[in-house]
């Protein structure tokens, strides 16, 4: 994974789980969190969330924006985007209105890309 700053993310890290960490349950946080270690369970937040890429997450993550270059299986939700990162291994379901997957990673599951605003086109000849 690219050094600090090099990834896409704003802001310093707040939080840090190393690579020897195992984690089980919900992570609930504001700023920029990255995880190398091992995490079971429920990510949420509205900011940033780096994956390392010696970490696995089984779960479901729903963040603001996530770079990840590690291995994720389950739900990945974010409302900003989403970066792959090579070796990043991705087995499940994401939904980003933007995303980014280098070279090298391997995904497989299924992408959902909206940007939340939907607009119905504008049928000429109806009047109201």
């Amino acid at each position: 994974m690219r050094n600090s700053g090099q990834d896409g993310s704003k802001g310093n890290i707040i939080a840090f789980l190393g690579k020897e960490t195992l984690f089980r349950g919900y992570l609930q946080f504001e700023g920029t969190v990255r995880i190398d270690g091992v995490l079971e369970g429920e990510i949420h937040s509205k900011n940033t969330l780096i994956i390392g890429d010696g970490a696995t997450i089984s779960g479901t993550i729903n963040v603001g924006k996530v770079v990840c270059g590690g291995t994720v299986t389950g739900k990945v939700y974010a409302t900003e985007s989403i970066q792959f990162v090579k070796p990043s291994n991705i087995r499940g379901e994401i939904k980003t209105p933007a995303l980014v997957i280098e070279e090298g990673v391997i995904f497989n599951g299924q992408c959902e890309m909206d940007t939340g605003v939907r607009k119905e086109p504008e049928v000429a000849g109806k009047g109201g």
